[in-house]
């Protein structure tokens, strides 16, 4: 049902937690599925230098949760802002149709997070 780098992801998340000094956060929910995601990141004149999260749901939300950080950090948050779903899943090398709304959390997670930091920002 999962491909190996979905199960991966799962297993061993990258970037689990809360961003040290963290100036933007994010948090996104899918009230059907039950799945909540919440992003932080420490941006540094428009680099994403930290990224983590803290995910409440199924083995693919923890999944597309881990693979976005790592898709994201250390990128301009113009370059974050152009991350898509479809590009989590096809770094994840797929996701079983009824997963997808997943990774439109993970996109989601990001975005909002870019969202919080500009509305902040001076």
């Amino acid at each position: 049902m999962y491909t190996e780098r979905v199960m991966d992801h799962f297993n061993c998340p990258r970037n689990m937690g809360e961003a040290d000094g963290y100036n933007a956060e994010g948090t996104v929910g899918n009230a059907k599925c039950g799945d909540i995601m919440r992003m932080t990141m420490r941006i540094e004149e428009g680099v994403i230098k930290d990224v983590k999260f803290k995910t409440f749901g199924c083995g693919a939300a923890v999944a597309t949760s881990s693979i976005a950080t790592e898709m994201v950090m250390g990128k301009t948050v113009e370059e974050a802002l152009a991350l898509t779903n479809k590009a989590v899943v096809e770094a994840l090398e797929g996701l079983p149709p009824q997963k997808i709304h997943c990774s439109v959390l993970a996109e989601e997670a990001v975005k909002a997070a870019i969202e919080d930091y500009n509305r902040k920002k001076p």
